[in-house]
């Protein structure tokens, strides 16, 4: 589609705000979902006056993570472009990436230990703060810097998160991040092994099993954050830059690393912001509406919440962003988007399959067809269930950027 759109193309003055509460769908609790316990009054109003729908971030029944749903939604097949979240996690740290190195995505977690073996208690280690996990990373860079003559690095990231960087003596060959997560994705088990799926990769998961021994014989005494686990081997990929393939100078104000990285991998410019806050990120938006044609505005506790099965917790981060859509509007952009990037029930802890709600408002949208912003009236809405892939087309057509298709 992108091979077909860049033909299309008409440079304008438009603005294009795409503003992604991460894991916004949900499933009922007690007869209503998140977004129809939330009081939202202006997207509601919004949703009114726009078009809505629902996405489909990879393909029907397929529950995807964060980086392939958030590379749909900016038009990039997540099926073609398939990239680790450790690349993504790098990046977004600010992490220079070589040929001859594999980024992967670490968290602290809780592991209490059965004689030798240990059983995963949190994923996620309590969440622990962000200066907390600086402290015990330290501790682990003091003591381990190679293994078998591999250059090892940990760079922390918020909260729980952290980044390895293995740096290896040359370029690695394709299929070298090919690597099993050693996340069980549910507490109560023991961690997996870091397992190739094919043999070019067989040296990395060696030295990533060490590595995981190593540190976690250096933090085993840590009360909360005594173990890892390691996620999202990759190596860096050549993905089409977002301003040639769609003729806009873009930029993203989101402050988690993850999402930073992925904006940063398809070419938006990375604004600085105070902090995680809403607030912040209105802020940013505020002063630097005049410079860039497109903005990726992010929200990350909508997908913490869902996780953590906090459904209360989620339905107060949608009502905040609600109470700041008049900021929003009061910039003038000429499209608002505001979408997930996939489905995160409180109900059930984590991603999901479900469709995602989508909400379109700009000056040529026909309204009338969802009478809120929910699951439910997003599928009444004149836009459907759609292919996320899809979105950036109807942003830029809602722009007037894109000219007539064929005679």
């Amino acid at each position: 589609m992108q091979e077909i759109i860049r033909d299309l193309l008409i440079p304008n003055d438009s603005k294009i705000v795409l503003c992604v509460l991460d894991g916004l769908g949900g499933l009922p609790l007690d007869g209503k979902t998140e977004l129809e316990a939330a009081s939202t009054p202006n997207l509601d109003e919004l949703a009114r006056r726009g078009a809505c729908g629902l996405h489909i971030p990879v393909a029907r029944g397929i529950t995807p993570g964060s980086g392939p749903s958030h590379l749909a939604l900016f038009g990039y097949d997540p099926l073609k472009y398939e990239i680790g979240r450790g690349v993504l996690e790098a990046l977004g740290l600010g992490i220079e990436l070589s040929p001859s190195e594999v980024a992967i995505r670490g968290n602290f977690a809780t592991a209490k230990y059965e004689g030798r073996k240990p059983i995963v208690v949190d994923r996620r280690g309590g969440r622990i703060p962000t200066e907390e996990n600086k402290r015990i990373a330290e501790r682990i860079r003091e003591r381990i810097q190679s293994i078998d003559g591999v250059r090892v690095s940990i760079t922390s990231g918020m909260e729980h998160r952290f980044v390895l960087v293995l740096t290896f003596p040359e370029p690695l060959p394709p299929g070298a991040d090919d690597i099993t997560d050693t996340d069980p994705q549910k507490e109560g088990k023991a961690p997996l092994k870091p397992t190739p799926r094919r043999k070019e990769a067989q040296m990395v998961a060696h030295i990533a099993e060490r590595f995981i021994e190593l540190a976690a014989g250096v933090i085993k005494d840590e009360k909360v954050a005594n173990y890892l686990l390691l996620r999202g081997f990759s190596l860096y990929p050549n993905l089409p830059q977002f301003s040639q393939a769609y003729g806009l100078k873009a930029a993203t104000t989101a402050a988690y690393p993850m999402y930073r990285g992925v904006a940063k991998l398809v070419g938006m410019e990375v604004l600085e912001v105070e902090d995680t806050s809403i607030k912040s990120e209105i802020e940013t938006l505020r002063r630097h509406f005049k410079e860039f044609d497109f903005f990726y505005f992010h929200v990350k506790k909508t997908d913490s919440y869902g996780e953590d099965g906090n459904f209360w917790g989620k339905v107060k981060v949608i009502e905040e962003f609600d109470s700041f859509v008049p900021e929003i509007l009061k910039l003038n952009p000429d499209v608002l988007v505001v979408t997930g990037d996939h489905s995160t029930p409180a109900v059930l802890k984590s991603h999901s399959w479900h469709p995602v709600p989508f909400l379109l408002y700009s000056s040529y949208t026909r309204g009338g067809g969802s009478l809120g912003f929910s699951e439910k009236e997003c599928l009444k809405g004149e836009l459907g269930i759609f292919k996320a892939t899809d979105a950036m087309t109807l942003m830029l057509s809602h722009a007037r950027r894109l000219q007539k298709f064929g005679a």
